[in-house]
Protein backbone atom coordinates (compact mmCIF):
# COMPACT_ATOMS: atom_id res chain seq x y z
CA UNK A 1 0.00 0.00 0.00
CA UNK A 2 1.41 3.37 -1.03
CA UNK A 3 0.87 6.31 1.29
CA UNK A 4 0.90 9.63 -0.50
CA UNK A 5 1.85 12.66 1.60
CA UNK A 6 -0.38 15.75 1.20
CA UNK A 7 0.85 18.33 -1.22
CA UNK A 8 2.16 21.59 0.26
CA UNK A 9 -0.95 23.40 -1.02
CA UNK A 10 -3.27 20.95 0.78
CA UNK A 11 -1.21 21.30 3.93
CA UNK A 12 -1.55 25.08 3.88
CA UNK A 13 -5.30 24.78 3.26
CA UNK A 14 -5.64 22.36 6.19
CA UNK A 15 -3.72 24.64 8.54
CA UNK A 16 -5.73 27.67 7.38
CA UNK A 17 -9.01 25.86 8.07
CA UNK A 18 -7.81 24.72 11.51
CA UNK A 19 -6.76 28.25 12.39
CA UNK A 20 -10.15 29.60 11.34
CA UNK A 21 -11.95 27.02 13.50
CA UNK A 22 -9.81 27.97 16.51
CA UNK A 23 -10.45 31.69 15.99
CA UNK A 24 -14.20 31.20 15.62
CA UNK A 25 -14.29 28.99 18.74
CA UNK A 26 -12.37 31.62 20.70
CA UNK A 27 -14.77 34.35 19.57
CA UNK A 28 -17.76 32.23 20.60
CA UNK A 29 -16.25 31.57 24.03
CA UNK A 30 -15.51 35.26 24.57
CA UNK A 31 -19.04 36.20 23.48
CA UNK A 32 -20.49 33.59 25.85
CA UNK A 33 -18.46 34.93 28.77
CA UNK A 34 -19.55 38.50 28.00
CA UNK A 35 -23.20 37.43 27.78
CA UNK A 36 -22.93 35.56 31.09
CA UNK A 37 -21.44 38.62 32.73
CA UNK A 38 -24.26 40.83 31.42
CA UNK A 39 -26.87 38.35 32.64
CA UNK A 40 -25.36 38.30 36.13
CA UNK A 41 -25.32 42.11 36.22
CA UNK A 42 -28.94 42.16 35.05
CA UNK A 43 -29.91 39.75 37.84
CA UNK A 44 -28.24 41.93 40.44
CA UNK A 45 -29.95 45.00 39.03
CA UNK A 46 -33.36 43.33 39.23
CA UNK A 47 -32.88 42.70 42.92
CA UNK A 48 -31.58 39.14 43.15
CA UNK A 49 -28.68 38.71 45.49
CA UNK A 50 -25.87 36.34 46.29
CA UNK A 51 -25.84 36.05 50.05
CA UNK A 52 -23.67 34.07 52.41
CA UNK A 53 -25.67 32.02 54.87
CA UNK A 54 -25.07 32.78 58.52
CA UNK A 55 -22.90 29.98 59.83
CA UNK A 56 -22.57 28.41 56.36
CA UNK A 57 -19.63 28.39 53.97
CA UNK A 58 -21.43 28.41 50.65
CA UNK A 59 -23.37 31.23 49.03
CA UNK A 60 -26.82 30.89 47.51
CA UNK A 61 -28.39 32.91 44.74
CA UNK A 62 -31.93 33.76 45.77
CA UNK A 63 -33.88 35.08 42.81
CA UNK A 64 -36.80 37.42 43.40
CA UNK A 65 -39.21 38.83 40.81
CA UNK A 66 -38.00 41.91 38.99
CA UNK A 67 -38.20 45.08 41.10
CA UNK A 68 -39.34 43.21 44.20
CA UNK A 69 -36.69 44.52 46.57
CA UNK A 70 -36.50 48.21 45.77
CA UNK A 71 -40.05 48.84 44.62
CA UNK A 72 -41.93 46.89 47.28
CA UNK A 73 -44.02 49.00 49.64
CA UNK A 74 -45.36 48.46 53.14
CA UNK A 75 -48.81 49.38 51.87
CA UNK A 76 -48.75 46.56 49.34
CA UNK A 77 -47.48 44.06 51.92
CA UNK A 78 -50.25 44.98 54.34
CA UNK A 79 -52.87 44.63 51.61
CA UNK A 80 -51.51 41.21 50.69
CA UNK A 81 -52.13 39.97 54.28
CA UNK A 82 -48.88 38.01 53.99
CA UNK A 83 -46.16 37.91 56.70
CA UNK A 84 -43.39 40.48 56.93
CA UNK A 85 -40.48 41.45 59.21
CA UNK A 86 -39.99 44.79 61.00
CA UNK A 87 -36.57 46.39 61.28
CA UNK A 88 -35.85 47.24 64.93
CA UNK A 89 -33.66 50.24 65.76
CA UNK A 90 -32.93 50.00 69.49
CA UNK A 91 -29.37 50.51 70.79
CA UNK A 92 -27.92 51.69 67.47
CA UNK A 93 -27.03 55.17 68.71
CA UNK A 94 -25.05 57.29 66.20
CA UNK A 95 -25.08 54.48 63.62
CA UNK A 96 -28.90 54.55 63.44
CA UNK A 97 -29.27 56.70 60.32
CA UNK A 98 -26.74 54.69 58.34
CA UNK A 99 -28.14 51.33 59.44
CA UNK A 100 -31.75 52.29 58.73
CA UNK A 101 -30.72 53.48 55.27
CA UNK A 102 -28.93 50.18 54.60
CA UNK A 103 -31.91 48.23 55.92
CA UNK A 104 -34.25 50.03 53.54
CA UNK A 105 -31.86 49.51 50.64
CA UNK A 106 -31.81 45.81 51.56
CA UNK A 107 -35.61 45.69 51.30
CA UNK A 108 -37.05 46.51 54.74
CA UNK A 109 -40.11 48.77 54.65
CA UNK A 110 -41.42 48.40 58.23
CA UNK A 111 -39.36 50.27 60.84
CA UNK A 112 -39.79 50.30 64.63
CA UNK A 113 -38.42 52.98 66.97
CA UNK A 114 -39.39 54.92 70.12
CA UNK A 115 -39.33 58.44 71.52
CA UNK A 116 -36.87 57.25 74.13
CA UNK A 117 -33.35 58.73 73.74
CA UNK A 118 -32.11 56.30 76.39
CA UNK A 119 -32.25 53.40 73.91
CA UNK A 120 -33.30 54.86 70.54
CA UNK A 121 -32.09 57.54 68.15
CA UNK A 122 -35.47 58.42 66.67
CA UNK A 123 -34.12 61.34 64.67
CA UNK A 124 -31.59 58.97 63.12
CA UNK A 125 -34.45 56.78 61.95
CA UNK A 126 -35.97 59.81 60.23
CA UNK A 127 -32.69 60.62 58.51
CA UNK A 128 -32.18 57.01 57.48
CA UNK A 129 -35.50 56.33 55.81
CA UNK A 130 -35.46 59.71 54.05
CA UNK A 131 -31.96 59.12 52.69
CA UNK A 132 -32.80 55.65 51.39
CA UNK A 133 -36.13 56.83 49.96
CA UNK A 134 -34.34 59.50 47.93
CA UNK A 135 -31.89 56.92 46.57
CA UNK A 136 -34.56 54.37 45.65
CA UNK A 137 -37.29 56.72 44.48
CA UNK A 138 -39.63 55.75 47.32
CA UNK A 139 -42.23 57.92 49.05
CA UNK A 140 -43.57 58.12 52.61
CA UNK A 141 -46.48 55.83 51.73
CA UNK A 142 -44.03 53.04 50.90
CA UNK A 143 -43.02 52.87 54.58
CA UNK A 144 -44.61 51.79 57.82
CA UNK A 145 -43.17 53.82 60.70
CA UNK A 146 -43.91 52.65 64.20
CA UNK A 147 -42.85 54.54 67.32
CA UNK A 148 -43.64 54.47 71.02
CA UNK A 149 -44.57 56.71 73.91
CA UNK A 150 -42.30 55.88 76.85
CA UNK A 151 -43.27 56.93 80.38
CA UNK A 152 -40.90 58.70 82.75
CA UNK A 153 -40.05 55.33 84.31
CA UNK A 154 -38.36 54.27 81.06
CA UNK A 155 -36.56 57.53 80.28
CA UNK A 156 -33.03 58.72 80.98
CA UNK A 157 -33.56 61.58 83.50
CA UNK A 158 -31.07 63.67 81.54
CA UNK A 159 -32.70 63.09 78.13
CA UNK A 160 -36.46 63.24 78.63
CA UNK A 161 -38.11 64.19 75.30
CA UNK A 162 -41.01 66.03 76.96
CA UNK A 163 -41.67 68.20 80.01
CA UNK A 164 -41.66 65.90 83.04
CA UNK A 165 -43.52 68.49 85.13
CA UNK A 166 -46.52 68.59 82.80
CA UNK A 167 -49.69 66.52 83.21
CA UNK A 168 -49.51 63.00 81.79
CA UNK A 169 -51.77 63.88 78.86
CA UNK A 170 -49.51 66.78 77.87
CA UNK A 171 -46.45 64.54 78.08
CA UNK A 172 -48.05 62.18 75.58
CA UNK A 173 -48.89 65.13 73.30
CA UNK A 174 -45.34 66.42 73.44
CA UNK A 175 -43.90 62.98 72.83
CA UNK A 176 -45.91 62.54 69.63
CA UNK A 177 -44.94 66.02 68.43
CA UNK A 178 -41.28 65.13 68.94
CA UNK A 179 -41.73 61.82 67.12
CA UNK A 180 -43.31 63.52 64.11
CA UNK A 181 -40.43 65.98 64.04
CA UNK A 182 -37.77 63.29 64.44
CA UNK A 183 -39.28 60.99 61.82
CA UNK A 184 -39.84 63.85 59.36
CA UNK A 185 -43.46 62.86 58.82
CA UNK A 186 -46.89 64.34 59.35
CA UNK A 187 -48.34 61.04 60.55
CA UNK A 188 -47.33 57.85 62.35
CA UNK A 189 -48.46 54.47 61.04
CA UNK A 190 -48.44 52.80 64.44
CA UNK A 191 -48.15 54.39 67.90
CA UNK A 192 -47.38 51.95 70.71
CA UNK A 193 -47.44 52.40 74.47
CA UNK A 194 -43.97 51.19 75.45
CA UNK A 195 -45.41 49.41 78.48
CA UNK A 196 -48.47 49.66 80.71
CA UNK A 197 -48.25 52.52 83.20
CA UNK A 198 -47.86 52.00 86.95
CA UNK A 199 -51.63 51.96 87.41
CA UNK A 200 -54.40 50.93 85.07
CA UNK A 201 -55.96 54.37 85.51
CA UNK A 202 -52.83 55.99 84.07
CA UNK A 203 -52.69 53.41 81.28
CA UNK A 204 -56.23 54.31 80.24
CA UNK A 205 -55.45 58.05 80.42
CA UNK A 206 -52.58 57.56 77.98
CA UNK A 207 -54.78 55.45 75.73
CA UNK A 208 -57.46 58.13 75.57
CA UNK A 209 -54.87 60.60 74.26
CA UNK A 210 -53.71 57.97 71.78
CA UNK A 211 -57.29 57.64 70.53
CA UNK A 212 -57.49 61.41 69.97
CA UNK A 213 -54.43 61.16 67.70
CA UNK A 214 -56.22 58.63 65.50
CA UNK A 215 -59.29 60.86 65.35
CA UNK A 216 -57.05 63.77 64.29
CA UNK A 217 -55.40 61.62 61.56
CA UNK A 218 -51.98 61.99 63.17
CA UNK A 219 -51.78 58.26 63.85
CA UNK A 220 -53.14 55.33 61.84
CA UNK A 221 -53.28 52.60 64.51
CA UNK A 222 -52.46 51.93 68.16
CA UNK A 223 -50.62 49.26 70.08
CA UNK A 224 -49.20 48.10 73.40
CA UNK A 225 -45.78 46.65 74.26
CA UNK A 226 -44.25 44.75 77.16
CA UNK A 227 -47.63 43.60 78.42
CA UNK A 228 -47.42 40.01 79.65
CA UNK A 229 -50.58 40.00 81.75
CA UNK A 230 -53.62 38.64 79.98
CA UNK A 231 -56.06 40.46 82.28
CA UNK A 232 -54.46 43.86 81.65
CA UNK A 233 -54.53 43.35 77.91
CA UNK A 234 -58.16 42.20 77.94
CA UNK A 235 -59.25 45.05 80.19
CA UNK A 236 -57.65 47.66 77.96
CA UNK A 237 -59.12 46.02 74.88
CA UNK A 238 -62.61 46.10 76.37
CA UNK A 239 -62.35 49.68 77.70
CA UNK A 240 -60.81 51.20 74.59
CA UNK A 241 -62.87 52.97 71.94
CA UNK A 242 -60.15 52.42 69.34
CA UNK A 243 -58.84 48.89 69.83
CA UNK A 244 -55.14 47.99 69.94
CA UNK A 245 -53.86 46.54 66.69
CA UNK A 246 -50.41 45.54 67.94
CA UNK A 247 -48.97 43.71 70.91
CA UNK A 248 -45.16 43.77 70.94
CA UNK A 249 -43.51 41.45 73.47
CA UNK A 250 -40.36 39.45 74.12
CA UNK A 251 -40.79 35.95 72.73
CA UNK A 252 -39.19 33.81 75.42
CA UNK A 253 -39.73 30.89 77.77
CA UNK A 254 -40.05 32.99 80.95
CA UNK A 255 -43.45 34.21 79.76
CA UNK A 256 -44.49 30.82 78.40
CA UNK A 257 -43.93 32.29 74.94
CA UNK A 258 -47.13 34.31 75.47
CA UNK A 259 -49.22 31.33 74.39
CA UNK A 260 -52.50 32.66 75.82
CA UNK A 261 -51.85 36.23 74.75
CA UNK A 262 -51.00 35.10 71.22
CA UNK A 263 -54.27 33.18 71.11
CA UNK A 264 -56.08 36.37 72.14
CA UNK A 265 -54.28 38.33 69.44
CA UNK A 266 -55.39 35.79 66.84
CA UNK A 267 -58.97 35.93 68.12
CA UNK A 268 -59.15 39.75 68.12
CA UNK A 269 -57.16 40.45 64.96
CA UNK A 270 -54.20 41.95 66.83
CA UNK A 271 -50.74 41.63 65.28
CA UNK A 272 -48.32 39.92 67.64
CA UNK A 273 -44.83 41.40 67.19
CA UNK A 274 -41.89 39.58 68.72
CA UNK A 275 -38.60 41.11 69.79
CA UNK A 276 -35.58 39.43 71.39
CA UNK A 277 -36.64 36.57 69.13
CA UNK A 278 -33.13 35.28 68.45
CA UNK A 279 -31.31 36.26 71.63
CA UNK A 280 -33.82 34.59 73.95
CA UNK A 281 -33.81 31.30 72.03
CA UNK A 282 -30.14 30.70 71.27
CA UNK A 283 -29.97 27.17 72.66
CA UNK A 284 -32.71 25.88 70.37
CA UNK A 285 -31.29 27.73 67.37
CA UNK A 286 -27.86 26.20 67.99
CA UNK A 287 -29.21 22.63 68.14
CA UNK A 288 -28.26 20.06 65.51
CA UNK A 289 -31.91 19.46 64.56
CA UNK A 290 -32.54 23.17 64.04
CA UNK A 291 -29.44 23.64 61.89
CA UNK A 292 -30.28 20.59 59.81
CA UNK A 293 -33.76 21.91 58.99
CA UNK A 294 -32.32 25.35 58.18
CA UNK A 295 -29.90 23.79 55.69
CA UNK A 296 -32.67 21.73 54.15
CA UNK A 297 -34.83 24.85 53.71
CA UNK A 298 -31.97 26.91 52.24
CA UNK A 299 -32.05 29.15 55.31
CA UNK A 300 -29.76 30.15 58.12
CA UNK A 301 -30.67 29.03 61.66
CA UNK A 302 -31.65 32.65 62.38
CA UNK A 303 -33.88 33.12 59.34
CA UNK A 304 -35.48 29.76 60.12
CA UNK A 305 -36.56 31.31 63.44
CA UNK A 306 -38.14 34.22 61.57
CA UNK A 307 -39.80 31.77 59.18
CA UNK A 308 -41.22 29.94 62.20
CA UNK A 309 -42.70 33.14 63.65
CA UNK A 310 -44.20 34.16 60.31
CA UNK A 311 -45.63 30.67 59.81
CA UNK A 312 -47.48 31.16 63.10
CA UNK A 313 -48.91 34.39 61.71
CA UNK A 314 -46.72 36.65 63.85
CA UNK A 315 -44.40 39.54 62.99
CA UNK A 316 -40.79 39.30 64.17
CA UNK A 317 -38.44 42.24 64.61
CA UNK A 318 -34.90 42.03 63.27
CA UNK A 319 -32.33 44.39 64.71
CA UNK A 320 -29.27 43.16 62.82
CA UNK A 321 -26.45 45.61 62.06
CA UNK A 322 -24.91 43.37 59.38
CA UNK A 323 -25.89 44.13 55.77
CA UNK A 324 -25.54 40.49 54.70
CA UNK A 325 -27.89 39.45 57.50
CA UNK A 326 -30.32 42.22 56.50
CA UNK A 327 -30.47 40.74 53.01
CA UNK A 328 -30.94 37.23 54.38
CA UNK A 329 -33.83 38.45 56.55
CA UNK A 330 -35.47 40.22 53.63
CA UNK A 331 -35.01 37.13 51.46
CA UNK A 332 -37.07 34.95 53.80
CA UNK A 333 -39.67 37.70 54.12
CA UNK A 334 -39.98 37.87 50.33
CA UNK A 335 -40.33 34.11 50.05
CA UNK A 336 -43.43 34.46 52.23
CA UNK A 337 -44.58 37.53 50.30
CA UNK A 338 -44.26 35.58 47.05
CA UNK A 339 -46.59 32.91 48.43
CA UNK A 340 -44.10 30.15 49.18
CA UNK A 341 -45.06 27.68 51.90
CA UNK A 342 -41.66 27.63 53.56
CA UNK A 343 -42.61 25.44 56.52
CA UNK A 344 -45.12 22.60 56.68
CA UNK A 345 -47.35 21.99 59.68
CA UNK A 346 -45.00 19.19 60.74
CA UNK A 347 -42.01 21.54 60.46
CA UNK A 348 -43.70 24.08 62.72
CA UNK A 349 -44.53 21.39 65.28
CA UNK A 350 -40.92 20.18 65.24
CA UNK A 351 -39.58 23.69 65.83
CA UNK A 352 -42.15 24.33 68.57
CA UNK A 353 -40.95 21.20 70.31
CA UNK A 354 -37.30 22.28 70.07
CA UNK A 355 -38.18 25.68 71.54
CA UNK A 356 -40.50 24.31 74.19
CA UNK A 357 -43.51 26.18 72.84
CA UNK A 358 -46.91 24.72 73.67
CA UNK A 359 -49.13 25.34 70.65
Amino acid sequence: MVIVNPTPRKTRRYKSTLTAVIVVSAVICIAWLIALSLIRKSIDKDGSKTTTLRGQIQSVLVEQPKGTMNKQSAKYMLQSKLPYIVYGTAWKKDATASLVSKAVESGFRFIDTACQPKHYNEAGVGEGWKDAAAKLGLTRSDFFLQTKFTSLDGQDPNKIPYDELEMLEEQVEQSLAKSLENLQSDYIDSLVMHSPMRSYEETLRVWRVFESFVEENKVRQLGLANCYDQKTFLRLYEDSHIKPKVLQNRFYSQSGFDSELRDLCDAYGVTYQSFWTLSANREAIKSHEWKAMALNKNLTPQTLMYAYMMSLGHTPLSGTTDVTHMKEDVDIMMRFQNGEEVLSKDDVETLSSLLGVQE
